[in-house]
Order: C-alpha cells, then sequence, then structure tokens
C-alpha cells in the first residue's frame, strides 16, 4: 500500500452516470485487478474505486456516480488533487494454462478488465470480452477494447443494443479460462454457467480497505477472507455462495 497525492488531468462523463477520471502521479506497482482508495473531503471513510489503466506516472479511474462520495468525485477539476492509497487488493494471476482469456463484466464491473486484458496481450494471449449493460445508454469501454484487439460481445438486459439479455446469453459453448468482475448475482450465474475455471473479483462495500476492519468479508473454502485484502479477486475453486 502507498499513499500518493495525484493531481486531476480530466475527469469526463461516459455516460450520464459512469465517469472517467485521468490522474498524474506516482502509480508504480499496481497490478491488474487492484484498486485504490480514494480520501474525499468532508467525508470520514475514503472510497475504494477499481483501476481502469496505469502507466508509470500515471493512472485512469472509471466509476458510477452512486453516492455522496462520488457525486462529489465527479464535480472534481482538472487540476484539482487527491489523496489516494494505491496497491490495495490482491488482483488478476495472469498465470494459466492455455492461449485463450476470456473477459465478463457486468456494468462497472468493466473497468478492472481493460487493464488486464492490455497486460494478457502483452503475455501473447488472445482475448474476447463480454461486456453486459442493462440498456445502450449505459454502454461504456467497448472501443477501447476494440482498440487492443479484444474480441468484444455487448449485451444489453432490453435488448437496446448488442445481444439482448445477460453476459450468460453471450458465453461461448467451448471450455476456456475466465476472468469476471460485477455485482454479485451475476458472477454467481457465470459461476453456474461459464466452462473451465476463472477468475472472479468482487464488488463489496469497505470499511478500511485494507483488511483492519473485516466489513467485506466473504464465505470461502477456507473460511472467511476478506475482499479488500485477501481478495478482492479468488479462484472459482475458493468460492463458496451464501444464500
Amino acid at each position: 500500500m502507498k499513499q500518493v497525492i495525484f493531481k486531476i488531468a480530466s475527469n469526463l462523463p461516459l455516460t450520464e452516470t459512469v465517469y472517467r477520471m485521468e490522474l498524474v502521479g506516482d502509480s508504480e506497482g499496481i497490478t491488474c485487478g487492484q484498486f485504490v482508495n480514494i480520501k474525499i473531503d468532508g467525508l470520514f471513510l475514503r472510497r475504494p474505486i477499481s483501476v481502469y489503466d496505469v502507466s508509470t506516472d500515471s493512472l485512469t479511474i472509471v466509476y458510477k456516480v452512486v453516492g455522496q462520495g462520488t457525486e462529489k468525485l465527479c464535480e472534481m477539476k482538472k487540476g484539482d488533487e487527491l489523496d489516494i492509497l494505491t496497491c490495495l487488493g490482491n488482483g488478476y494471476s495472469l498465470d494459466f494454462e492455455g492461449e485463450n482469456a476470456l473477459l465478463i463484466g457486468g456494468g462497472v464491473g468493466v473497468p478492472p478488465l481493460y487493464y488486464l486484458a492490455k497486460q494478457l496481450l502483452k503475455k501473447g494471449k488472445k482475448v474476447s470480452a463480454i461486456l453486459g449493460f442493462n440498456t445502450k445508454a449505459e454502454v461504456f469501454g467497448e472501443e477501447d477494447f476494440k482498440a487492443l484487439g479484444v474480441d468484444v460481445t455487448v449485451t444489453t438486459a432490453d435488448g437496446s443494443y448488442g445481444i439482448k439479455g445477460f453476459v450468460t446469453d453471450a458465453l461461448p459453448e467451448y471450455d476456456y479460462y475466465y476472468f469476471t468482475c460485477g455485482p454479485e448475482p451475476m458472477l454467481k450465474a457465470v459461476y453456474k454457467n461459464a466452462k473451465g475455471d476463472g477468475q472472479f473479483s468482487f464488488e463489496e462495500r469497505m470499511g478500511c480497505g485494507f483488511g483492519a476492519c473485516m466489513g467485506c468479508s466473504h464465505k470461502t473454502v477456507k473460511g472467511y477472507k476478506r475482499v479488500c485484502k485477501d481478495g478482492p479477486v479468488f479462484k472459482k475453486e475458493e468460492i463458496l455462495w451464501e444464500d
């Protein structure tokens, strides 16, 4: 974990409620699937946000405005500074058998898959992605993934864009290794329907963000583990679902 002061380079809307913020500062050490914890003036708890992209001296996050913290975040301007804890959590492992990787993201579960895609491509993997949204107005990231050379399929629950249905309606018939991130109902559906092995990144409300409060614990085959510290990524064989 590192505490870094970042300066905002841009903070622009991608959809009505989703924003992309580019930050300048020391991003060394951040791996794909990790998250950052942002201090917002006037609020006690930091806000955990997944990492969209990283370079040596810059960081990009994509976030959805869902409450007081992210409302304040979307109002910030170029040149403003943010106190951010980086290198948090255990991210995706890039070590798996085979050459094909399938990325499965739902809504704000899409952002951590972009930097993952870049790293997998660097390792010579063939990458495809299924991105799921409720409606066409909520779609983001498709062109970014395509620009990398990723084969992208988009699903919308209302059928207004791409394949009508959920990400599970676009799963291929053959076995594959997959990486997924999204709301828990989607993760459960992927766990049940996807073929092969995979890694799951959990979205969870967090208190401290670095393992001290135990507020984001999730049941696994080895007992309860903290999403912020032991996760947010867990391998398929570790997961136990609670009814």
